[in-house]
């Protein structure tokens, strides 16, 4: 993408409890800046403007069910492989909109999506509660950068798991960040290091994350900020390359 200025700003972004935490940072140098947002759209119109975003959510849907990207993703993640969710038909995505008013409501429209993923997939395959957890951030981005093309110009789908093992010298990590749903103090704490090692300040990989965050969120986010310098700077490549692309023009890769 050629030489870009320091004045620009980029983020990497990851879906929080709070909507979405963005680590703004520049091309290169130490000044980042974490903030939440409610909305991803709030994030491209933030007073920054980053001119690059790499989220941590899967970007075009296949018609029918899944895609190259993560069948080249998975296999480089050693035993964190599962972190990477087959991605569903645009149907199977879309079949349900919540908020759902219980667990009852939410387990039934996870199996109504169920259904229809595998309705459109070949062989059939289902879909997990953990992958069905995420669908309203994947519409939320999806929605975005259909209505407006110029987003498709800044927004870049990456994998957090991908990103560190990059700054791990192409290494699948051997430490998960959570075990049973908890975060795990020696993955949270290699992860840091790592993060350290790509530059990023200790006082803000170390500093308690935003209201509306939990710790790994923020470490995520910036594995997702490495990835967006990484793309600004024209090194990052994605899996697969070229990339696919969905019905709408929209490219189904990982970048790293």
């Amino acid at each position: 993408m050629g030489k870009v200025s320091k004045q620009v700003w980029l983020a990497g972004v990851d879906g929080c409890p709070g909507g979405w935490i963005a680590a703004f940072v520049r091309p290169s140098g130490k000044e980042c800046e974490p903030r939440i947002f409610a909305q991803f759209a709030d994030i491209l119109a933030a007073p920054e403007k980053p001119s690059i975003i790499a989220v941590d959510v899967p970007i075009g849907l296949p018609e029918c069910g899944g895609r190259a990207a993560e069948n080249l993703v998975r296999p480089l993640l050693g035993q964190l492989y599962r972190s990477v969710f087959p991605m569903p038909s645009r149907r199977a995505v879309f079949a349900e909109v919540g908020p759902f008013a219980d667990q009852q409501q939410l387990h039934a429209a996870h199996q109504r999506a169920c259904a229809i993923a595998a309705a459109t997939s070949n062989p059939p395959r289902r879909i997990t509660i953990q992958a069905f957890g995420i669908f309203p951030k994947i519409q939320e981005v999806d929605a975005v950068v259909r209505s407006d093309a110029a987003s498709r110009d800044r927004v870049y789908e990456t994998h957090l798991e991908l990103a560190f093992r990059q700054i791990n010298g192409e290494q699948a990590l051997d430490e998960p960040k959570k075990v049973k749903g908890r975060p795990y103090a020696p993955g949270l704490a290699l992860r840091r290091q790592l993060l350290t090692r790509a530059g990023f300040p200790a006082a803000i990989i170390e500093a308690p994350p935003p209201h509306g965050a939990s710790p790994d969120d923020l470490l995520d986010a910036l594995a997702c900020a490495f990835v967006a310098r990484r793309i600004s700077s024209g090194h990052a490549r994605p899996f697969p390359q070229p990339p696919e692309r969905d019905q709408f023009g929209l490219p189904m890769a990982m970048w790293v």
